[in-house]
């Protein structure tokens, strides 16, 4: 029977389930990397007269022991700001693998945040195996950034300061009154340069093309989360170690990393993926920084919406609708 899966069981789910949405999305990693994936590129739905508008498609296959197809639609809309709601909504549809009917249909605007968020707390992890306390910094604090700081505080992330930095006024002063639920007494509001100045940096804004200075140089030991992709200066990252999700995914769509490429002339200066680190084939040295750069893969989302889907089925707000598809 078709189900609908609505924001308050998927949020409600997914703040209980972080162990295995985390598992769930390393799995995936891993699956694709063993080729046992299907993950065509993500189409964009732009408006000419709406530039900073976009709506994104991602289909996908995750085999294994998932075993399912699906299609997150996902659109951002920043200016919804002004309106009260949210930038970014998604549905996500789940199809069973043998019929390829569609069995259910969830929101997933948190469903894509936290994928994101697993993505970012499992670099962190595998790109900094010794550990150790370290200054964080988030630049934009939206959504996006909320929920990694969850993950990573989930992740036993050891956080001596965080400082966040937000062009919307006031929106840093919020980030702080929530984050310092984690890591209590330690976080302030500061400019860029403070934010970028940390050990792990996170870039979660809706720049549309880079911003920060072409001179910018990471310094060795620092672990840049490149989320929102369009932040970095070319120069910036060709200064850098790379890891990315996928390569060819992550390198078009105007990216950072697709910039790099054009600038470069190449793709030497990707240093690998991040199932290369997860399997030990790729390990990023500490003489220089890291950036992980995730374009964001369709088989995240049927991982962790496929966690979401088995948890809610039975929850009295999740919606079975008889008859919805032909006998």
């Amino acid at each position: 029977m078709f189900q609908v899966v609505p924001h308050a069981v998927a949020a409600d789910v997914l703040g209980g389930s972080r162990d295995a949405v985390l598992a769930a999305v390393e799995q995936a990693y891993l699956a694709h990397d063993k080729g046992d994936t299907v993950n065509p590129p993500s189409h964009f739905l732009r408006f000419p007269d709406r530039p900073a508008n976009r709506i994104i498609a991602l289909p996908a296959y995750l085999g294994g022991e998932v075993g399912m197809p699906g299609l997150k639609w996902i659109s951002s809309f920043p200016g919804n700001h002004e309106l009260g709601l949210p930038r970014a909504s998604a549905v996500l549809l789940l199809n069973d693998d043998r019929t390829g009917r569609p069995v259910a249909c969830l929101e997933s605007a948190h469903i894509s945040a936290a994928r994101t968020a697993a993505s970012a707390a499992l670099a962190v992890r595998a790109l900094r195996p010794r550990g150790g306390p370290v200054s964080l910094g988030f630049v934009g604090t939206g959504v996006i950034a909320a929920t990694i700081a969850a993950y990573l505080h989930h992740t036993a992330l050891e956080v001596t300061r965080f400082v966040c930095h937000d062009l919307v006024t006031g929106r840093s002063e919020r980030f702080v009154s929530d984050a310092e639920k984690h890591w209590p007494g330690r976080g302030a509001a500061g400019d860029l340069e403070a934010a970028l100045g940390c050990d792990v940096v996170v870039l979660a804004t809706t720049a549309g093309e880079p911003y920060l200075p072409e001179t910018l140089r990471f310094r060795a030991g620092q672990t840049v989360l490149n989320i929102s992709l369009r932040d970095i200066h070319p120069r910036t990252l060709l200064a850098a170690q790379n890891i990315v999700d996928d390569v060819d995914h992550c390198l078009r769509a105007a990216t950072s990393p697709q910039l790099a490429e054009e600038l470069s002339g190449g793709r030497e200066f990707v240093t690998g993926t991040l199932a290369d680190v997860l399997t030990g084939r790729c390990a990023p040295g500490e003489q220089e920084p890291v950036v992980f750069s995730p374009f964001g893969l369709g088989v995240l989302d049927i991982a962790v919406g496929a966690v979401v889907l088995e948890r809610a089925a039975d929850d009295p707000r999740t919606v079975a609708v008889p008859g919805f598809l032909e006998d």
